[in-house]
């Protein structure tokens, strides 16, 4: 018992003459012990950062090192994602952070209050370099994640801020009960009493991460999704989804940014489907006087047969007409009686066949083109097929060539293409 006490008494003594070392030397030389605390605290201070600041390159660089080399040698690129997201660097600050917290109570030995004060700072700074540290470690799985091509077009960002928002939340109160000195689960406990004011302030995070999640099991929408949602004025491809809002970049390349639980809540429309489709849809009309339309006489139709597209249904139909008609004993004296050809359906036939005949259009998907009920301006016969290519550009060509050829062709069957008059009509 006897020789351990002399063993601790020893080690005490050796500690005693560490802290006070520097000081001992000032008193030699004269200084008085006030001045000489103050100047061996500043001292052995400076000594300390001299030796964090060294001891922090050096860790830095042999594990930012380490993992540059192993990032080589390595198939994967993760490794090199933890190198650009900072994770070495991080930890490499984890050592010097213990020397300090282990000599602190050294340099402030005859500073009670500092000692309390710096202690306590670099516990809330381990804190923040732990919260540093997952963050990193959080964006360099996000970062890998997003390689995958099953994964790269989900919402991660939103998970990851959700566990950030908790670790940062945790991080807080473990900061503020070290400051206070309040136990950890004492503080939580009290935490509850304003439960209901975190929840409104963080209301909006609440609805985004459940947003986030219905919209990632429903499958609603992903990165890169063409999406429009006319009440928020976005039309475009969306570019980021993360727990607060969605990023759609619209086709004038201005970025339109929505709450992420206005997915759930509102309708918007999403393009995936077309896109993922065998064509893009053609779906335009264009409007016919109606004093034009008017039933078609044997030389009107002898005139309309040298249309090759046409010529083939034409023999056939009249055919068919003059048939019944005959069988009838129709009075053709009056050109209404009977079954008749009429300009307006000869050409809704003519723009049938040219569609189905156009290359660039999708033989498999529907093709129809359809009379719309009349309006005042005018008769609408509407084209409604779909196009091969779906990129906008090759899209708009595909329809203005279809459509150029269609008005082009509109008076050779003695139609009119309905128009409002202009000043110049007004004047004639």
């Amino acid at each position: 018992m006897i020789q351990t006490e002399n063993i601790n008494n020893t080690t005490t003594e050796k500690a005693v003459t560490l802290k006070h070392w520097v000081f001992n030397k000032l008193t030699d030389y004269g200084l008085s012990e006030q001045a000489a605390e103050y100047l061996n605290m500043l001292i052995l201070l400076i000594g300390l950062l001299l030796i964090i600041f060294i001891v922090d390159i050096v860790i830095r660089k042999i594990l930012i090192g380490a993992f540059s080399q192993f990032a080589k040698r390595s198939k994967t690129n993760f490794d090199d994602l933890l190198i650009s997201n900072k994770v070495p660097r991080n930890i490499a600050h984890i050592i010097p952070l213990l020397i300090a917290l282990e000599f602190v109570p050294d340099v402030f030995a005859d500073f009670y209050n500092f000692e309390i004060i710096i202690e306590k700072g670099l516990k809330v700074f381990a804190i923040i370099l732990t919260l540093w540290i997952v963050r990193s470690v959080l964006h360099t799985i996000k970062d890998f994640l997003k390689t995958l091509p099953r994964l790269k077009d989900k919402p991660i960002d939103s998970y990851i801020q959700v566990f950030m928002i908790f670790a940062w939340l945790a991080g807080i109160m473990s900061a503020i009960a070290i400051i206070t000195d309040i136990p950890f689960l004492k503080f939580l406990t009290g935490m509850g009493a304003i439960s209901a004011v975190i929840i409104l302030v963080f209301k909006d995070t609440i609805l985004g991460f459940v947003a986030s999640i219905q919209v990632s099991i429903n499958d609603m929408v992903r990165i890169g999704d063409w999406i429009t949602f006319e009440k928020y004025g976005a039309d475009g491809d969306v570019i980021e989804i993360n727990l607060a809002t969605v990023k759609v970049q619209n086709f004038d390349k201005t970025i339109t940014t929505i709450p992420t639980y206005a997915l759930i809540s509102d309708s918007f429309k999403n393009w995936r489907g077309m896109t993922n489709s065998g064509g893009r849809r053609i779906k335009r009309a264009v409007n016919i006087k109606q004093d034009s339309i008017k039933c078609l006489t044997a030389s009107d139709i002898e005139k309309l047969k040298h249309i090759q597209l046409i010529k083939p249904y034409l023999e056939d139909k009249q055919k068919d007409v003059e048939a019944y008609n005959k069988n009838n004993n129709i009075n053709k004296e009056l050109l209404l009686n009977g079954r008749n050809l009429t300009n307006i359906g000869v050409f809704r036939k003519y723009i049938q066949t040219y569609i189905e005949n156009h290359s660039a259009i999708n033989k498999d998907m529907t093709i129809m083109v359809r009379q719309l009920a009349p309006t005042a301006q005018g008769l609408p016969i509407e084209i409604y097929a779909f196009s091969s290519d779906k990129r906008w550009v090759n899209y708009e060509y595909i329809m203005a060539d279809i459509f150029d050829h269609v008005l082009a062709a509109v008076p050779y069957f003695g139609l009119e293409i309905f128009e409002l008059p202009s000043s110049l009509n007004l004047k004639n």
